[in-house]
């Protein structure tokens, strides 16, 4: 069985010049650095399935640690942002913090050049270099007065627009993921966490000016360019213009559009191992009790071996539908007659409504791999062959497991299904109370940030909870955000004033 991440990595802080330097580590084997690109938040991040997978083949590739830039994410936010060779400097910090004496280091979008300084002023440090849609310069040299203009114009829209329905953030760096709004919904909240506005653009216009062509003859050691193709955030030749001024360099292009690297095909991964390890291995997957998990918090889907089945492999909605009636029952016996009701409603020629029942069942075993009961009069889930997120949510023991368990309202494309309301009801008041409870926690223990993570999840999820929009105003104002403070407290007053409930002012910073 492949390694995987049982929860989340401890949050830790480095003590660098001018402030702290949140950093995680995982997984086994050599150290590998990741050098973070121009924004993100490393404890938000393991919100999106995606990024969790590529984190747990990073943890099955070596010892993995990243961390955020000061100002950013996790880190300790300043007024400014630190300069290229701060960020050097903070990078030590933290693998001297972690332990590290020498390591791979793999430096994402701008994070390149920090990576490329770093193994150019400390040698004896590093082991390789690898960067992803990177080089010595995130934008083309020498441009002219007109190009900076423009550029500057760019960078005061798209700080504007950050974190915002109207960001093109997910159109510009993941455009593979575009159409999905679940994603489209959650980077917005993820933008947020990572920084605000105003230090978006100062990190933008420095990664528009960062240059460190002049020291690519110093790194001593290989280092490997990969490349997608056709990105259209920093274009592929600015691999190949660093890899002709690097002694030791080997540039591997992939096709695709996405600049996110885990966004579309993520092959690039294997390049990687084989950099860090010499060889790649393909771990089996993880196997649940038959492999088959029926998913319905967030959404519906039914997954075999890890991968979802497609709509077009269910034939027809009945057998779907079948799927999510049983689930509610959550292993219990359902009846053929309130199938027959809720598939063919008013007919009455119970045969021929039988025969239809029995072909859409086929296609629930096939679907499933057997993973049913039936008998004469009634159906009903085999949890011994299937697994079923809501009975993993059922059985959470306590506040914390409830909140990581929860993955969004039961069968969110049914609002109207009578037979999934009390359900849905039932799932979200229980994650409702959990998540106040473990941000209220959270507040107590002096970690605002985690109460802001899980009392902004609770108000995506119920938005006229009062205490919830309170929850993370507090939370925000606590981990001194005030910008977020400010915009989510406007949300608190949208949703009183829907339920005629006074606001109270916000307590001026």
């Amino acid at each position: 069985m492949g390694w995987r991440v049982a929860e989340i990595p401890e949050l830790r802080f480095a003590e660098a010049r001018g402030g702290r330097v949140a950093w995680q580590q995982w997984g086994s084997g050599d150290d590998i650095v990741g050098v973070p690109p121009l924004a993100q938040n490393i404890e938000a991040a393991w919100g999106w399935p995606d990024i969790v997978a590529m984190f747990e083949r990073f943890g099955r590739i070596g010892r993995y640690l990243h961390y955020d830039k000061r100002g950013t994410g996790a880190s300790d936010r300043i007024h400014g942002v630190p300069g290229l060779d701060e960020r050097v400097d903070d990078m030590r910090a933290v693998m001297d913090a972690a332990g590290i004496g020498s390591a791979h280091l793999i430096g994402f979008s701008d994070g390149g050049a920090t990576s490329l300084l770093f193994a150019a002023t400390y040698p004896e440090r590093v082991r390789l270099v690898i960067l992803f849609g990177s080089g010595a310069m995130t934008f083309a040299p020498d441009p002219s007065r007109a190009e900076r203009l423009r550029r500057s114009a760019s960078f005061i829209a798209f700080a504007k627009a950050w974190g915002t329905r109207v960001s093109p953030f997910v159109d510009g760096f993941g455009p593979s993921l575009a159409k999905n709004q679940d994603f489209r919904r959650w980077h917005q909240r993820y933008e947020r966490s990572c920084c605000d506005s105003a230090t978006l653009r100062d990190l933008l216009e420095m990664s528009s000016e960062t240059d460190v062509r002049e020291v690519l003859p110093q790194v001593e050691v290989p280092v490997l360019l990969m490349h997608r193709q056709d990105d259209g955030i920093v274009d592929v030749a600015r691999s190949h213009e660093a890899a002709a001024l690097l002694p030791d360099a080997r540039v591997r292009i992939f096709p695709g559009v996405d600049h996110l690297g885990y966004a579309g095909d993520t092959d690039w991964l294997d390049e990687l191992e084989r950099w860090v390890t010499g060889s790649v291995s393909r771990p089996e997957r993880p196997r649940r009790a038959a492999g088959v998990r029926i998913v319905t918090l967030g959404r519906f889907a039914v997954e075999v071996e890890g991968e979802e089945v497609p709509v077009s492999a269910w034939g027809s909605r009945h057998a779907r539908t079948i799927v999510k009636r049983l689930a509610v029952a959550r292993g219990w016996p359902v009846t053929r007659e309130e199938l027959f009701e809720l598939l063919w409603p008013g007919e009455t020629d119970r045969a021929r409504v039988g025969a239809r029942l029995s072909v859409q069942l086929s296609t629930v075993r096939r679907i499933l791999g057997g993973g049913v009961v039936a008998d004469r009069s009634s159906v009903r889930l085999d949890l011994d062959e299937v697994s079923l997120d809501l009975v993993e949510f059922d059985r959470a023991e306590d506040d914390g497991a409830v909140v990581a368990t929860f993955g969004g309202h039961f069968l969110p494309e049914d609002p109207d299904a009578s037979w999934a309301s009390p359900t849905r009801a039932e799932v979200a008041a229980r994650f409702a109370a959990a998540a106040t409870r473990q941000a209220e926690r959270y507040l107590t223990d002096g970690l605002p940030g985690r109460a802001a993570e899980v009392a902004r999840r609770l108000v995506t999820v119920e938005e006229l909870d009062l205490r919830a929009h309170e929850l993370l105003v507090t939370a925000l104002l606590d981990a001194g955000q005030h910008a977020a403070a400010t915009e989510a407290h406007r949300d608190w007053q949208r949703a009183g004033a829907e339920l005629g409930v006074d606001v109270p002012p916000l307590e001026p910073a």
